[in-house]
């Protein structure tokens, strides 16, 4: 069977485990901040690890995910008999949001001055589900252990330490900050990686000069007929890496960079923008 090659740069990883850890790179960061003004890592589609390379957009578990430094997840879930389980399209990631909130929430218990970012969303509906939001709500109430930012409006980093703060995207129900409020660049569908980048990096522009107050999402994530989320990924991570690192030592707010396979060295980069911090980088 051919063995199956990884690749570990500083820009682009798809072995099982970063190679640096950031996981508490938020204590640096004074509490009166919006999360709207503060550069963040994140990843797309983050629980998709199974499926064919159409499908898969990560290889680090969630767990190491949250070590390393990111801070958005985008969760893809279908109710299915009362549980919300975590698909993307069609394949099924082997995991559940209860298995989600908790380890996210057992993560932030060790690590109490960070908070995460999560993205909620039902995962491609031929029809949306009407109970999707209801018993969203009533599952956060019930198992949130009173750590979840379900609130519109988008909190202080003061406000969040700790929280798990939901960017709610359902049809109705209004259930955290709502998609419509944000600012989001989210161009996935592929034709060339030329002309994705340009479209990442117009974005990028936007989130450094657009209004503090609103939280601003650039996904350089994607996929296409000739392409797949990791071998995109080769292309766009280093792209973005070299963009963001042309502006070292300053403070810069890209907003939340959400990405597939992201390299240690991208996210260290997003996180150093916010110069207010210190480094506290420890090794794996």
């Amino acid at each position: 069977m051919e063995t199956e090659h990884r690749e570990q740069t500083e820009a682009f990883d798809n072995t099982p485990w970063p190679s640096t850890t950031l996981p508490d790179w938020m204590s640096d960061l004074p509490g009166h901040l919006s999360l709207s003004r503060i550069s963040v890592p994140g990843t797309h589609d983050s629980m998709s690890l199974f499926g064919n390379s159409k499908i898969r957009c990560q290889s680090w578990p969630l767990e190491a995910q949250l070590a390393a430094g990111v801070r958005f997840l985008d969760i893809r879930c279908k109710l299915e008999g009362g549980h919300f389980l975590i698909y993307h399209v069609n394949t099924f990631q082997e995991a559940d949001f209860s298995e989600v909130l908790k380890k996210t929430l057992g993560f932030l218990e060790e690590h109490p001055w960070e908070t995460v970012l999560m993205r909620v969303k039902e995962e491609l509906p031929m029809i949306p589900n009407e109970a999707f939001a209801p018993r969203l709500r009533q599952y956060l109430e019930e198992e949130g252990q009173g750590r979840v930012w379900a609130k519109e409006t988008i909190p202080t980093l003061g406000q969040a330490r700790g929280k798990v703060v939901i960017l709610e995207e359902l049809e109705e129900e209004v259930l955290g900050v709502p998609h419509e409020e944000l600012k989001v660049g989210d161009a996935w569908h592929v034709l060339s990686a030329e002309r994705k980048w340009d479209r990442v990096k117009e974005h990028l522009g936007v989130a450094t000069t657009g209004d503090l107050a609103i939280l601003h999402l650039t996904f350089c994530s994607g996929n296409g007929l000739f392409t797949n989320p990791e071998e995109l990924a080769k292309d766009i991570n280093p792209r973005c890496y070299e963009h963001l690192r042309a502006r070292a030592g300053e403070t810069v707010r890209w907003g939340v960079v959400i990405m597939d396979f992201p390299g240690t060295g991208l996210i260290r980069i997003i996180v150093e923008s916010n110069l207010e911090m210190g480094s506290g980088c420890t090794t794996a």
